[in-house]
């Protein structure tokens, strides 16, 4: 696009510094919580071996990946969960097939060798974890729409509104808060009624085999893992104050972070450290592509025309329609883009005094809230449902493109319902 003169590096590297704290939210704090994993592998799977309830349990799962995502990144936390479903299966499968398992030997089985009448446990057991990692994965976009750290296109939206984490957080609740309770009530329902790929619950014979795992792990625990997992919990608790205070950039908090970590934990190697930016730098460099192609709109005024009639509709409609332009097109684009493009038209309708400050915060929330609800109907719209389906734990546990999409049916009928009432009601 710069080649072609659509826009120039000037106006790219603008976009890049309007938006610098996106950056450093993604390069610091993804790679902060990513020295947090083994304290967060200990919770989920010390759930997954006490909480026999299926539904207690999905309900669980959900409420944490939501609690996490509003604090950490619903990216991180999905890495999580895919590292707590990968763990899982591979135990199960390892002693499956007869063998002992070795911690970190993640050599899968072929099927063929897993004895017959572990088949349909297998079966069982795949769609007790596709319907846990995505009952996680939506978590993430209930918890991930509340708070400026939960998606990267949220610390945008706040920075144009000038809203620090708990301005933010109280601003978003109306829609948020009932969209939450709205998805716990899903949770319930889908896995009661056994529809949608939902309600496989957990075979006995795997379970005994995940419980003697986590007491075989409990036993040769060392004491300087047990430290390295306190260490792990007094940084998480540090991250929670230091968002909720603003104490300063959300990057910044996530560098302290790692450093925290990896001091007080012996961690003093570079090429360890450089592990916790894998993640993180191939999405930090989308969003930087991203960024010219908002400065290529930005040059050609490419969204000019829709931005125009949605502000020719009556007032009361505007935040309603700018919900649902945002949640259509987060749905086949990815929600960030989307998110950036729209708050940036609204902020300069704002500046050049087309609309009022009370009104630009409503139309901020039909943006946030936009791309960040319905946009859970396919794996393009979240980042984290794409990072679900691209990892090694979805042909694992057949999890398609297809079946995702229609796992998240009853969650995007509900959450994209329910927030188009409470926008309407703003």
């Amino acid at each position: 696009a710069v080649a072609l003169g659509m826009t120039s590096p000037e106006a790219v590297k603008h976009e890049i510094i309007a938006n610098f704290e996106v950056i450093l939210l993604l390069m610091f704090m993804v790679a902060g919580i990513f020295f947090m994993k083994s304290l967060l592998l200990f919770v989920f799977t010390k759930l997954l071996v006490n909480v026999r309830s299926k539904i207690a349990l999905s309900l669980t799962f959900s409420v944490l990946a939501a609690v996490l995502s509003a604090f950490l990144d619903a990216l991180t936390v999905t890495a999580v969960i895919i590292s707590v479903g990968v763990g899982f299966y591979s135990v199960y499968h390892k002693v499956a097939s007869g063998r002992r398992y070795h911690h970190n030997d993640h050599d899968h089985a072929d099927d063929e060798s897993v004895h017959d009448h572990h088949k349909e446990d297998l079966q069982r057991f795949r769609g007790f974890l596709r319907s846990l990692l995505m009952h996680g994965a939506v978590g993430t976009a209930l918890g991930g729409v509340m708070t400026l750290v939960g998606e990267p296109q949220n610390l945008l939206i706040a920075e144009k509104a000038g809203w620090n984490f708990m301005e933010f957080f109280w601003i978003m609740a109306p829609v948020s808060i009932p969209v939450f309770f709205a998805g716990l009530i899903t949770v319930v329902v889908v896995e009661k009624l056994k529809i949608c790929g939902y309600g496989d619950e957990l075979p006995e014979d795997v379970y005994k085999i995940l419980s003697d795992y986590d007491k075989h792990e409990t036993a040769k625990r060392t004491k300087s893992q047990v430290a390295q997992l306190w260490v792990q919990a007094v940084a998480g608790l540090f991250l929670v104050i230091a968002l909720a205070l603003h104490l300063a950039p959300v990057g910044l908090i996530g560098l302290s972070i790692i450093i925290l970590q990896t001091a007080l934990n012996g961690v003093t190697e570079e090429h360890q450290i450089g592990h916790a930016f894998e993640e993180a730098m191939p999405f930090t460099s989308l969003l930087v592509v991203f960024f010219a192609i908002v400065a290529v709109i930005h040059d050609q005024h490419l969204f000019q025309p829709i931005i125009d009639w949605v502000f020719m509709q009556s007032r009361e409609a505007q935040p309603l329609i700018m919900f649902f332009a945002n949640g259509l097109l987060s749905v086949i684009s990815d929600n960030v883009f989307v998110a950036t493009v729209y708050i940036n038209e609204v902020k300069a309708a704002l500046d050049a005094g087309k609309i009022d400050r009370e009104h630009f915060e409503l139309l901020a929330i039909s943006v946030n809230t936009g791309t960040n609800l319905p946009s859970v109907a396919t794996p393009n719209g979240q980042a984290a449902f794409l990072f679900l389906l691209t990892s090694a734990i979805a042909p694992l546990i057949r999890l398609s493109y297809g079946k995702m999409v229609w796992m998240a049916l009853p969650y995007t009928i509900v959450m994209t319902t329910v927030a188009a009432i409470c926008v309407s009601n703003l």
